[in-house]
């Protein structure tokens, strides 16, 4: 038995605000320190000196800018995929640093920038990323939820990558 489009509706909602908690939260912490911001961006020995500091000031407007228009549940299927791409680019940032035997703190909800051999957390950050990773790929699937402008905007009709999933 399948779930009604309630259901699946009230879940979806559910899902659409955790994934805005996730980049409210650590928009905001990086916001508010934005040195400790850079220092965390920089550890990851990715890219050049005069990158690092428009990366470091940009990372948590985007951060920010995806969680309100979560919340709002405004161009949700838009801000999912644009979250599974930053996502997946958080995934590959932290597996590299692993892979090349760095020692830092991912900085993804604050702080960041080198940690002692022994404090390092990869398998946690990359696993819990890919957790919010399965709820943006939830919205890229089915984006329509209850209380969201999407819905107000548009009129209740089956989604086109639901209907899809529905045909097979």
């Amino acid at each position: 038995m399948r779930p009604s489009q309630a259901v699946l509706d009230v879940v979806g909602t559910f899902v659409r605000l955790g994934l805005a908690a996730v980049w409210l939260t650590s928009g905001s912490i990086k916001l508010a320190d934005p040195g400790q911001t850079y220092l965390a961006v920089k550890a990851y020995q990715l890219m050049p000196d005069a990158v690092v500091h428009p990366v470091a000031t940009a990372l948590p407007l985007l951060e920010l800018a995806l969680g309100v228009l979560l919340v709002a549940g405004l161009l949700t299927r838009w801000a999912a995929v644009v979250s599974a791409v930053v996502l997946v680019l958080f995934i590959a940032g932290v597996a590299q640093s692993w892979a090349r035997g760095l020692t830092i703190d991912c900085g993804c909800f604050g702080g960041g920038g080198q940690v002692a051999a022994g404090q390092t957390q990869y398998p946690q950050e990359i696993a819990r990323d890919v957790g919010f990773l399965v709820l943006a790929g939830w919205l890229i699937v089915r984006s329509r939820t209850r209380l969201s402008v999407d819905g107000w905007l548009r009129p209740r009709e089956a989604e086109p990558a639901v209907r899809e999933v529905e045909r097979a």
